[in-house]
C-alpha cells in the first residue's frame, strides 16, 4: 500500500510539474502584457510536434531537436504573437476582452495548421525529454520558477517589468520600452509552454484538439494563483496533480464507480471552474465585456434574398446526397446563440458547445424511451435550458475575462463528465423523425426551424429586451444606473442562448444521424465563437454565412481549413474589423445630419418672470404633496477600500428636496466614494442610507433607479451602438415611472435632443451631445432624485450655462439633485448648499 502511494504521489508529481510550467508561462505572459493567452496549450502542442518532426521523422538527435524546439521555435512563436498580434492590440489601448479573442484566434489558427500539417489523428511515438524520473521535471519546475523570481526581484529587467505592471503608460513615460518587456514575457511564456508540451506529449494523446484543450485546464493554477504568485501557482499545480493521481486508487461500486473515475482524470478542470467561480475574479467590470458593433443599421433587403436563394439552392439543384449541406442549418442555429449571448449581450461565452452537445443527448436518451423524434427535441430544449439556469445563475455575477473562464470551465466539465463518458452515451443512436428520414425533408425541416429562430432572434434584438441586452453590452455600470436589471437580463441571455444551442445540437446530430462527442468538443466551441466574432457578432447574418464557411472549408480534402481562415481573422481582429461590416447597410435618412447639425444646447420654454428663458417641466406627473415628496439621508457611512485605505469616514448628508447640493474637494478627498455609495454602485461598511425613512443601503443601482433614484456618470455612460432616442427610450422603460412613451419626447425636447440628432448613434456623437443624453436619460424614468458625476465636463461655457438654468428649472420643480463638481462657477450659480469634502469627512 505504503509502495503504491508512493508511485502514485510520484505520478502526480510528474502531472503537477508539467501544469505548473503553464502556470509559471501564464502568468509571466499575463504580468507583461495584460493578456490572458488562451493560445498557451495551442504553442504546446505545435512544439511537441516540431520536437516530434525533428528527432521522429527527420532522425535529429533528441538533444538537438530539443534545444531548437525550446530555444528558436518556442520563443519565436512568442515573438511572432508579439510582434503581430499583440502589440498592435497594444498600442490601440483595446480592451482585454479584444485581446481574449485574439488569443483564441490564435489557438484556433494554430490548430488549424497542426491539422493540416501532421493531420487530425493522435501520435503515440514522441521521444522522452527528461526520462521517467519525476525529480528530475520537478527539479527543473523550481530551478525555472527560482529563476524567474530572482530576474523580477534582483535585475534591471525586472524592475522594469514591475513598473510596466504598475502603471504601463507611467512606466513608458519614464523611459521605458515596455514593447521590450512585452516581447520578453511573449517569447518566454511560448518557452515554458513548449517545454510543457514536450514534456506532456509522451504521457498524453497527442493530437491537434486534446493536447491544446488539457493545457488549458490547468490555467486553474495560474487562476489560484490570482495571475501573479509563482509560489502559489507551483504549489497549487503540484497539489492538484498528487490528488489526481490518488483519486485513482478509488474504486467506489455502483453509480459512483464512474464518476470517481472521471473525476481522477479531470481534477484540473474542476479546479478551473471553482477558482474561477470563488475566487476574485481576474476580469474587470464592463471594460471588458465584448466590444459594441462598429457599425450599426440593417442589412439590405438584398442581401438577405441572396442567402435565402443559396440556402434553398439544395433543395432544388443538389443531388439525393445532402450529407454537407444538412450540417449547415443545424450549425446556424448553435452560432444563433452565440449572436444572443456574446453579439447582443456582450457576453465571452466559450461552452456553447457543451449546450449543443447535451442538446444532442437529451433527444438520443428520450427517443431510446420510444418517444417520437421531434417531441424529444422539443423536450430537449428546455431541459437545457434548465442546464444553462443552473450553470448560468453561479457565472452571471463574473465579468469579462472571469466569466470566459467559467464558461470554459463548464463546457470543459460537461464534456468531460457527461459527453464523453460511457455510463452516459454508451450504445446511442440518434435516427431522424418519423417522415423525414430523406435528406431534402428533413434539409426542408432544417429551414423551417431556422427561420423560426431567426424571426425569434429578430424580435428579441428590436424590443425593449434587445435594447436593454445591448446597454448591457455597451456599458454595463450605466445599463445599471439606467434601471436594467443586469443579473436578471444575464441569466435571461444565457438561458436562451442555452436553448438555442441544444436544439441546434439535436437538429446536428439527428442530421448526421448519430450521436458523436467529438462534434460537440470544446475546441469546436471555440472555433464557432472566433467565427461569429470575425464576421459580426450583432447581426443576424453572421450564423448563416459562418456556418457555411466551416462546414464547407472543412468539406474538401483539407481539413483544418476553416480553423486555419477564421482563426487567422480572429488574430489579426487589430487589423481587420468584422467581415459583414463591410456589407452596406440601412441607416436612418436624418442620421447623418442629426450627427453634425444637433442643437448646440438644451431646448427652451417660455419666459419665467425675469424675461429669462425657463426649460420645461420634465414630468407629465402631478407634484406630490410636500409632506410624501422623497428624500434621501445618509448617516454616519464608512467605507474601506481594499488595502486598508479609509474612503468615508463616518460621513452624514441630507439631501432635501427642490434643492441642489454641491459637493466640492480636491482629488481623492471621498467626493466619488460617497456618490458612488448614494447611487449604489458601492455599499458602505457602516452607517445606513433611507429614501423616505426606508433602509435601502444595501439595495442595488438598478433597484434605487426604479425607487426614483437617477444618476449621471463622471466618464460618459452612454450607449454607443443605439440611437440618441433608443438611449433615452431605455431610461423610460427601465426606470422609476415606466410605460409612459411621452416621457421620451418631452426629455429629448428638453435637452434639446428632439431634431434629427435623434436619429443618429450615440458613437458618433461629440461629449457635449453625449453629456445631454446621458442626462436625458436619467430624466426619461421621471425620477425624484438626481446625481450628477462632474455634469459639466468636457462642456464649453455655453453648454455649461444651458446645463446651468436645466438643473435649476429642474430643483424648481421639486426634484432633489446632488452635484459632484469641479467648476467653480458652475456650482456658485446654481448650488443651494455646497459641502467641502477632506479625507473622507464633510468639513464643511
Amino acid at each position: 500500500m505504503a509502495s503504491l502511494t508512493y508511485d502514485l504521489t510520484l505520478a502526480g508529481l510528474a502531472v503537477g510539474s508539467a501544469a505548473a510550467l503553464t502556470g509559471i508561462g501564464l502568468i509571466v505572459t499575463h504580468r507583461a502584457t495584460g493578456v490572458l493567452n488562451m493560445a498557451h496549450g495551442a504553442v504546446a502542442m505545435i512544439c511537441a510536434y516540431v520536437l516530434r518532426q525533428l528527432v521522429v521523422v527527420w532522425g535529429w538527435p533528441l538533444p538537438v531537436g530539443a534545444l531548437v524546439t525550446l530555444l528558436v521555435v518556442a520563443p519565436g512563436i512568442g515573438l511572432v504573437l508579439d510582434r503581430g498580434v499583440f502589440r498592435p492590440l497594444a498600442r490601440r489601448e483595446a480592451n482585454p476582452a479584444r485581446s481574449l479573442v485574439a488569443s483564441i484566434g490564435v489557438s484556433v489558427l494554430l490548430v488549424g495548421v497542426a491539422v493540416l500539417v501532421w493531420g487530425p489523428g493522435a501520435r503515440d511515438d514522441v521521444p522522452v525529454l527528461l526520462g521517467d524520473d519525476p525529480w528530475a521535471q520537478l527539479g527543473a519546475v523550481v530551478a525555472l520558477a527560482c529563476l524567474v523570481g530572482a530576474v523580477t526581484r534582483w535585475t534591471r529587467f525586472g524592475r522594469e517589468l514591475r513598473a510596466v505592471i504598475d502603471n504601463r503608460p507611467l512606466a513608458v513615460l519614464s523611459g521605458i520600452d515596455a514593447d521590450r518587456v512585452a516581447a520578453a514575457g511573449w517569447a518566454f511564456g511560448s518557452f515554458t509552454a513548449g517545454l510543457t508540451g514536450v514534456l506532456l506529449a509522451p504521457y498524453v494523446r497527442l493530437d491537434p484538439y486534446g493536447m491544446p484543450l488539457l493545457v488549458l485546464e490547468v490555467i486553474a493554477v495560474a487562476v489560484i494563483a490570482r495571475m501573479r504568485s509563482l509560489p502559489v501557482a507551483v504549489l497549487a499545480a503540484l497539489a492538484i496533480g498528487v490528488a489526481q493521481a490518488q483519486l485513482t486508487r478509488l474504486h467506489p461500486e455502483g453509480w459512483a464507480g464512474p464518476l470517481v473515475q472521471a473525476l481522477g482524470a479531470n481534477l484540473f478542470v474542476v479546479a478551473l471552474l471553482a477558482a474561477a467561480l470563488v475566487l476574485p475574479g481576474i476580469g474587470g467590470k464592463g471594460r471588458d465585456a465584448l466590444p459594441p458593433p462598429v457599425r450599426s443599421g440593417r442589412v439590405p433587403g438584398a442581401v438577405w434574398l441572396v442567402v435565402g436563394v443559396l440556402f434553398l439552392l439544395p433543395l432544388g439543384f443538389a443531388g439525393s446526397d445532402l450529407h454537407t449541406a444538412i450540417q449547415v442549418p443545424a450549425l446556424a442555429v448553435i452560432l444563433l446563440s452565440l449572436v444572443v449571448v456574446a453579439g447582443r449581450g456582450g457576453q465571452i461565452a466559450l461552452g456553447q458547445a457543451a449546450y449543443a452537445g447535451l442538446g444532442a443527448l437529451f433527444t438520443a436518451l428520450l427517443t431510446a424511451r420510444g418517444i417520437p423524434g421531434l417531441l424529444a427535441l422539443g423536450l430537449a430544449v428546455p431541459l437545457v435550458g434548465a442546464a444553462g439556469l443552473l450553470t448560468g445563475w453561479p457565472a452571471i455575477r463574473r465579468h469579462g475575462l472571469a466569466l470566459a473562464l467559467v464558461t470554459l470551465a463548464t463546457g470543459v466539465a460537461v464534456s468531460r463528465f457527461v459527453l464523453t463518458q460511457p455510463y452516459a452515451t454508451a450504445g446511442l443512436s440518434l435516427g431522424r423523425p418519423a417522415g423525414f428520414s430523406d435528406d431534402r425533408a428533413f434539409y426542408a425541416l432544417e429551414l423551417v426551424v431556422l427561420a423560426g429562430c431567426l424571426a425569434l432572434v429578430a424580435a428579441l434584438r428590436r424590443g425593449r429586451t434587445g435594447r436593454a441586452l445591448a446597454a448591457l453590452r455597451d456599458h454595463e455600470p450605466g445599463a445599471e444606473a439606467a434601471g436594467v436589471a443586469v443579473p436578471g437580463l444575464k441569466l435571461l441571455a444565457f438561458v436562451l442562448g442555452a436553448a438555442l444551442a441544444a436544439l441546434g445540437g439535436g437538429l446536428l446530430g439527428m442530421g448526421l444521424r448519430a450521436f458523436d462527442p467529438e462534434a460537440y468538443d470544446p475546441v469546436r466551441g471555440l472555433l464557432w465563437f472566433a467565427a461569429v466574432l470575425v464576421l459580426g457578432a450583432d447581426s443576424l447574418l453572421t450564423p448563416l454565412v459562418a456556418a457555411a464557411l466551416l462546414t464547407t472549408l472543412d468539406a474538401g480534402g483539407y481539413a483544418g481549413t476553416a480553423a486555419l481562415t477564421l482563426g487567422l481573422l480572429a488574430a489579426l481582429t487589430a487589423r481587420i474589423p468584422p467581415l459583414l461590416d463591410l456589407l452596406p447597410r440601412k441607416t436612418h435618412a436624418r442620421e447623418a445630419a442629426g450627427a453634425t447639425r444637433g442643437h448646440h444646447g438644451p431646448a427652451e420654454g417660455p419666459e419665467g418672470p425675469e424675461g429669462r428663458t425657463r426649460p420645461r417641466r420634465p414630468a407629465a406627473a402631478p407634484a406630490r404633496p410636500p409632506a410624501l415628496v422623497p428624500r434621501l439621508h445618509a448617516h454616519g457611512l464608512t467605507l474601506t477600500h481594499p488595502g486598508g485605505v479609509t474612503a468615508l469616514d463616518r460621513v452624514t448628508l441630507d439631501l432635501a428636496p427642490s434643492r441642489i447640493t454641491a459637493l466640492v474637494g480636491p482629488n481623492g478627498a471621498g467626493k466619488s466614494s460617497l456618490f458612488d455609495c448614494l447611487a449604489g454602485t458601492l455599499h458602505p461598511r457602516e452607517g445606513r442610507i433611507t429614501l423616505d425613512g426606508a433602509d435601502i443601503t444595501h439595495r442595488s443601482a438598478h433597484a434605487r433607479t426604479r425607487l426614483g433614484v437617477a444618476r449621471t456618470f463622471q466618464r460618459l455612460a452612454v450607449f454607443p451602438s443605439l440611437t440618441v432616442e433608443e438611449n433615452v427610450r431605455i431610461g423610460e422603460e427601465q426606470g422609476h415611472v415606466r410605460k409612459d412613451p411621452a416621457a421620451v419626447e418631452r426629455s429629448l425636447r428638453l435637452l434639446g435632443l428632439a431634431g434629427s440628432v435623434r436619429h443618429a448613434a450615440a458613437a458618433d456623437l461629440p461629449t457635449g451631445t453625449l453629456r445631454r443624453v446621458e442626462l436625458a436619460r436619467a430624466l426619461a424614468g421621471q425620477p425624484h432624485t438626481l446625481l450628477l458625476d462632474e455634469p459639466a465636463a468636457g462642456l464649453d461655457a455655453a453648454e455649461t450655462a444651458a446645463l446651468a438654468r436645466v438643473l435649476a428649472a429642474l430643483a424648481a420643480d421639486g426634484l432633489t439633485v446632488l452635484v459632484v463638481e469641479h467648476d467653480p462657477d458652475l456650482v456658485a450659480g446654481i448650488a443651494h448648499t455646497v459641502h467641502t469634502m477632506e479625507g473622507g469627512r464633510i468639513v464643511s
